[in-house]
């Protein structure tokens, strides 16, 4: 590969990111390869090496990237000059509606990356998704100066884990709920920023 500026070689990673987005919205994460995303770059295969180990890793950069733009949100609603329980969730749940693919790597892929990463990879996502963590706290201390340190612990410790399973609650295939119909389960279909809002409204109890 021939010598590139540093902007160009970080368009040519983001356009792998692009690409791997695109595909994860067409098709499982099990059927993507790397030969798949190559054959949509503007650039050659094997330049992708470049810049990730592995298929993984491009998916975990995705998702640092997703957790990157949710943070500038949560910034925004920390800036805000008050927010009462009701407010408070519903931008947070209006922030993460935004988030389909967060959301779905985290439900359904999450264990793979971890897996499948460099220990160099994890740190640098790891560090974005510390600091979703604390502009949560923040926000809570912010808007809710009357609540504990501990409390506040007990919401992010319960609410970031539960973000886990809203892409499954709330993408729901038709065969799927035929099989809950014919099992006679009695189930209350909601969207994601339904269930976020419901979730938060109860945890702040």
């Amino acid at each position: 590969m021939g010598k590139i500026s540093k902007e160009d070689c970080l368009k040519r990673r983001e356009e792998i990111i692009d690409v791997a987005q695109a595909l994860y919205q067409e098709m499982p994460f099990k059927e993507i390869n790397i030969k798949e995303i190559g054959g949509h770059l503007a650039f050659t295969r094997t330049a992708i090496y470049t810049y990730f180990k592995n298929k993984e890793e491009i998916f975990l950069a995705l998702l640092e990237r997703e957790y990157l733009k949710w943070e500038q949100d949560l910034q925004s609603i920390l800036d805000k000059e008050a927010l009462d329980r009701e407010q408070f969730a519903k931008e947070i749940a209006m922030s993460l509606e935004k988030r389909s693919i967060l959301l779905k790597i985290l439900a359904v892929d999450m264990a793979s990356l971890d897996a499948g990463s460099r220990i160099e990879a994890l740190i640098s996502f790891k560090k974005v998704y510390g600091r979703s963590l604390d502009l949560v706290n923040q926000i809570l201390k912010k808007h809710f100066p009357e609540r504990s340190d501990l409390a506040n612990q007990g919401f992010i410790f319960a609410f970031f884990p539960f973000l886990y399973g809203v892409y499954p609650y709330t993408e729901v295939t038709n065969k799927q709920k035929l099989a809950m119909t014919e099992a006679s389960v009695s189930y209350v279909y909601m969207g994601v920023s339904e269930i976020i809002e419901n979730c938060i409204l109860t945890l702040m109890k």
